[in-house]
């Protein structure tokens, strides 16, 4: 079976629904803008998640076809969580690393990160040469966005991918099974299996994508091999996790980790504790500190939380209402008195007393 994208026509193209009717006019601006520029770069954050590799192919996909422009998707950091990994390995897809990238660009594409947000690694510019700016992201919006020449940030979407399949869905492309897949698995992931803090338009894309992703493929992603390490760093994470506010909450400090994107799976996993309401998890990696919260608490909202009670220790923030994390550089500072200090500021806002807390594994 071949995995290339095909292109059709509008006319071939399922028909556009009206509640799609908006992204017509979103493609019609982003086009008119992507057409007075030659080469792009479609740039994740760093990291990423499923949902930011499918939403970055995906847009330099529609760029192409629909600009004429060059367009490479990239990211900085590392993908180093075994089913990000398998996704790559398994659908080939035409991502790679920004320091590979080479020759100049004129038109940078922010996918499922903002300007302001800073967690991505563009390379370096002439300040009088710096590229026009896209910015597509399902996260709260930041006011930096506002000033690109095209910015579709914030809204109820759970996932970038959504707004990327309605992209495509109002040009008339219809991905084939290796951007399909990919595109599913982005709304798939980010929503928790549609689960948590989803839109209409997810379950609308979700279903348009149904048919025409590889069924075989997504079960070789969310069923990989995992090293060693990866046994080891939940071994530890289990031992170092502390109970608050009578089983409320959760706290885990993971030492150094492997690959950053260990942390926000023990976050996740940890949530999912009976009675819990919120879980913080942190590990360091190469000289910096990662955090992630998860919450199964609405009266708060996690993006906004992690960006006031990280601001005071610089790096980067951000997340929406059930998930936030950060990425704090470390600055020749010791990880594990950096991490106490931001569980005390944490346990703070939720109106509970700093501590030792109670072992989770007794």
């Amino acid at each position: 079976m071949s995995h290339a994208p095909s292109a059709r026509s509008p006319h071939d193209a399922r028909p556009i629904q009206p509640s799609s009717l908006s992204s017509v006019n979103k493609v019609r601006r982003l086009i008119a803008v992507a057409r007075t520029r030659k080469r792009a770069l479609v740039l994740t954050h760093d990291n990423p998640d499923p949902d930011a590799v499918a939403s970055a192919c995906g847009l330099a996909w529609l760029l192409r076809e629909c600009a004429g422009v060059k367009a490479q998707a990239a990211y900085g950091g590392i993908i180093g969580r075994a089913e990000n990994k398998a996704m790559l390995k398994v659908l080939h897809l035409p991502i790679e690393p920004v320091a590979r990238v080479r020759g100049k660009h004129d038109l940078l594409c922010l996918v499922d990160t903002q300007p302001e947000v800073g967690n991505y690694s563009a390379p370096v510019e002439h300040p009088e040469r710096r590229p026009l700016q896209v910015a597509i992201d399902h996260h709260p919006a930041r006011p930096a966005s506002a000033l690109c020449a095209y910015h579709d940030v914030g809204g109820p979407t759970g996932a970038t991918s959504t707004l990327i399949a309605q992209y495509l869905r109002a040009a008339g492309l219809v991905p084939g099974p290796q951007l399909a897949t990919a595109l599913f698995y982005g709304i798939k992931s980010d929503t928790r299996d549609l689960g948590r803090e989803v839109d209409r338009s997810d379950l609308e894309s979700y279903a348009w994508l149904f048919p025409l992703y590889d069924k075989t493929a997504l079960s070789h992603i969310e069923h990989p091999s995992v090293p060693a390490p990866y046994f080891a760093a939940y071994h530890r994470a289990y031992e170092r996790a502390r109970l608050h506010g009578g089983g409320s909450a959760v706290v885990v400090d993971m030492g150094e980790v492997y690959v950053p994107e260990i942390v926000p799976e023990v976050a996740e996993k940890l949530v999912s504790l009976d009675g819990l309401r919120w879980s913080i998890a942190a590990g360091a990696y190469r000289d910096e500190l990662y955090f992630s919260l998860r919450l199964n608490d609405k009266r708060f909202n996690a993006g906004k939380l992690v960006r006031q009670v990280c601001a005071p220790f610089g790096g980067s923030a951000g997340g929406h209402g059930a998930m936030a994390g950060a990425r704090i550089p470390l600055r020749g500072r010791m990880a594990e008195p950096m991490a106490q200090l931001l569980f005390a500021a944490f346990l703070r806002a939720f109106h509970l007393e700093p501590g030792p807390g109670a072992p989770l594994v007794p």
